[in-house]
């Protein structure tokens, strides 16, 4: 009988210790996905327009033209929203990691440049804000590859750490056989970080979250106000 290929256990009834410097005991990591310019465009050479996370109700996707609404609703991330989100943040000397698709990084170098002088962790979000469901491992290694390099020539350093949130069942061990991360952040399996094998590799994940995130403004039930998203950000902090 094959051994059952998911993990179900985890910690257990015995998670460890973190230790949090300082003697913390919660370690909260803000990220900012920058994605604007990376999504389904045929001007990007995809088949049909993006349509994933917008304000439009049961967008589509329309093969082989353009989309000018889902296009102006993605450019508000990259002309106010990024901004908007950097003063508040730089205001108040808060770090935060960029979740950035290469593509977007490489058509918007203004925000690259305020992130660094930020001072801000540069992760790779992919090479495209696309699905990754269908790719086999040759075309979604290639496609990690290629986010590497333009990410590495865009920014002047490879990422140390991947999310590509649109992923495929391989991801997680195409992203780790690279030998290149820090971190793998596509898993939401854990409060904790924690470490997996691949292969010779002991691979660092660090589990994201699809519930103290924007994506519930975008699903049902999700949220309609921003106090709604406030209060769930703390009732999920004072619980941990």
């Amino acid at each position: 009988m094959n051994r059952y290929p998911r993990d179900l256990i985890g910690y257990g009834a015995n998670p460890p210790d973190a230790a949090w410097p300082n003697g913390a005991r919660i370690a909260v990591s803000l990220v900012l996905n920058f994605e604007e310019g990376g999504e389904n465009n045929i001007l990007h050479g995809d088949a049909a327009s993006e349509a994933f996370l917008s304000d439009i109700a049961g967008a589509a996707p329309w093969p082989g033209q353009r989309h000018w609404n889902m296009e102006s609703l993605y450019e508000y991330g990259g002309r106010a929203g990024f901004w908007r989100l950097h003063r508040l943040f730089t205001g108040l000397h808060i770090p935060v990691t960029i979740y950035a698709v290469a593509t977007a990084l490489a058509r918007n170098p203004e925000p690259v440049a305020a992130m660094q002088a930020a001072g801000w962790e540069i992760a790779s979000h992919g090479l495209k804000w696309v699905e990754h469901r269908d790719m086999d491992d040759a075309e979604e290694r290639a496609a990690m590859a290629a986010a590497i390099r333009l990410h590495t020539e865009v920014t002047g350093t490879p990422p140390s750490g991947w999310y590509t949130g649109r992923c495929s069942v391989n991801t997680v061990r195409l992203a780790a056989e690279t030998g290149a991360f820090a971190w793998i952040s596509d898993t939401y399996d854990d409060d904790l970080p924690y470490w997996r094998e691949v292969g010779a590799h002991d691979q660092l994940v660090i589990p994201y979250t699809l519930e103290a995130n924007d994506m519930r403004f975008a699903t049902a039930p999700g949220y309609s106000t921003g106090a709604q998203f406030f209060q769930y950000l703390k009732d999920s902090f004072d619980t941990l």
